[in-house]
């Protein structure tokens, strides 16, 4: 902008603020920065109707702020999602598949002993049925169930739900676990529980799982196993021991692990 503009700029800009706008206003409508209307208008005050028009105003901006801004992330979200989605090519290879199914089972499922997995979300738990039955050919038929619900829900309606979305037979679902109620319970209210999928005499399957991730992981083994046993030290940390209280006789070994 010529400077030989400002005089003219700084008169309309006074004009503007007299009249009651704010700062952003003449900015906008002069196209000037908004710190130079501050400097030209310090020396303006605003009538009381002024005041409370732009008061108000900001107050409603700044009410509306926040979803505005809520509205525009759920937009770019929207959009790297639909980016991302054609970043795979479909249909998925079955070693992609299998390793999709055993790094989830790896981060939701039973470590030792069975060969299940608990899980709450509708997706991830028809995903590892299917996997199930395709990996290792165990149909929903022959698998088992059992929920984790609330109190306050319909526990026929949630096994309902669950045996028609995965297949598996409502006669294969065992005793739920009814978590008692607490202050807390509404906050983490699931709409369809927490569903734990077992599977019978699994443990062999199991370890082929936890084999396939070892593989896939074959490259970094060497780093983990270095560092491991830089901090060794680590794992002879004592476990903490619950103290008898009565006498100091009956104090137990401190075990290691």
């Amino acid at each position: 902008m010529n400077k030989s503009e400002y005089p003219q700029l700084k008169l309309k800009a006074i004009e503007l603020r007299k009249k009651g706008l704010s700062y952003n206003e003449i900015k906008k409508d002069l196209g000037i920065s908004k710190s130079t209307v501050k400097y030209w208008c310090m020396n303006i005050t605003l009538n009381p109707n002024d005041k409370k028009r732009l008061y108000t105003r900001q107050v409603l901006l700044m009410a509306r702020g926040p979803q505005s801004q809520k509205e525009r992330r759920g937009r770019e979200i929207a959009n790297i999602i639909e980016k991302a989605e054609k970043e795979i090519k479909l249909p998925i290879s079955f070693e992609a598949y299998r390793l999709a199914g055993a790094f989830l089972y790896w981060a939701e499922g039973r470590k030792t002993k069975k060969f299940e997995i608990t899980n709450s979300d509708p997706y991830l738990v028809l995903f590892m049925v299917k996997w199930f039955e395709r990996i290792f050919g165990i149909t929903p038929q022959n698998l088992r169930a059992s929920l984790n619900i609330y109190p306050q829900q319909n526990e026929l309606a949630i096994k309902q739900f669950w045996s028609k979305l995965t297949g598996i037979p409502l006669e294969n679902f065992g005793k739920s676990f009814v978590k008692p109620l607490s202050k807390n319970y509404k906050k983490n209210n699931l709409y369809y529980g927490t569903i734990k999928i077992m599977v019978l005499r699994g443990t062999d399957m199991r370890h082929r799982v936890f084999g396939w991730i070892k593989a896939a992981l074959k490259e970094i083994e060497p780093e983990i196993e270095i560092t491991q046993k830089e901090w060794k030290t680590l794992k002879e940390t004592p476990r903490p021991v619950n103290l008898p209280r009565e006498t100091d006789d009956l104090i137990a070994p401190i075990t290691q692990w």
